[in-house]
């Protein structure tokens, strides 16, 4: 270890004397990647300077997704394991300077679409205004909310069991999208 230390002691203060890294000497190749250099490889930006395009929904044709390389088999699913995961093709900004090919494929994106129901949201509209259906209101279920604003909440036991459901992770909005947490 305090030889490692060392070593780094010794590369940066041959830099600071040197205003250079001494170790890396004439690059033969201009276009050759500098690790050291101003430019960051493009596949390596943060998402704040690329354009990605949305994952494609194959609706489980594996086949399709494997030859385009990019998109998702099936969206959804509620805990981690069960989401998969797509790629995209993404672009880097006109503005942005980087090394590489501007255009590629990043992978790592969750196939999922969030449908602007807030779970909390959804909750706390169960809790206070279940009993006059604003909990299916929210989800998108307007004739089960109908019913049961004109029972009252199916006399009160509805109400409760449209809670238990929202909570448990068994009610969830009308087009089977993944709510906000």
């Amino acid at each position: 270890m305090e030889l490692l230390l060392q070593f780094l002691i010794i590369i940066s203060s041959s830099i600071a004397i040197n205003g250079h890294n001494t170790y890396i000497k004439d690059v033969k190749d201009p276009k050759e990647y500098n690790p050291l250099g101003a430019l960051v490889r493009c596949n390596m930006l943060p998402l704040d300077f690329l354009d990605c395009a949305e994952l494609k929904d194959h609706k489980g044709n594996r086949t399709a997704q494997e030859e385009s390389g990019l998109g998702c088999v099936k969206f959804g699913g509620i805990l981690w394991h069960e989401v998969e995961r797509g790629k995209r093709e993404c672009t880097v900004l006109g503005e942005i300077e980087c090394y590489g090919a501007r255009t590629f494929k990043r992978d790592g994106f969750a196939c999922v679409r969030p449908s602007g129901h807030y779970f909390l949201t959804t909750l706390l509209y169960s809790i206070l205004l279940g009993f006059l259906g604003m909990d299916r209101f929210c989800l998108g279920q307007t004739g089960v909310a109908v019913m049961k604003l004109l029972s009252i909440g199916g006399l009160g036991l509805w109400w409760i069991i449209d809670i238990f459901l929202l909570v448990t992770n068994n009610l969830t909005p009308e087009d089977n999208w993944n709510q906000y947490v």
